[in-house]
């Protein structure tokens, strides 16, 4: 069961184009507007966790991603640093 309201305002002309595309759907507004912003929905995040590559890029990432870490003196000192919560024993 349905109990998550949401509301929005548009102006009549889109109203009435949600309308038209729905009932050729054979839906009603309320079922085609919520279809169609999960579906909106569902391809912002996969846009955000997913990508596609051809095989000559695929090679080249995995061979990035199984290279050892470069030298990073930065990250070197801050791995050195005693974490606030690290009890210091003297």
């Amino acid at each position: 069961m349905r109990d998550a309201a949401i509301n929005l305002r548009a102006l009549p002309e889109q109203r009435d184009l949600i309308d038209q595309a729905a009932t050729l759907l054979g839906k009603n507004r309320s079922d085609f507007m919520l279809e169609a912003a999960c579906s909106a929905a569902q391809a912002v995040i996969l846009d955000q966790v997913f990508f596609s590559l051809n095989s000559d890029k695929f090679q080249q990432y995995s061979a990035m991603l199984d290279a050892p870490p470069s030298h990073n003196p930065g990250l070197e000192r801050l791995m050195d640093v005693a974490s606030p919560w690290t009890e210091i024993k003297s």
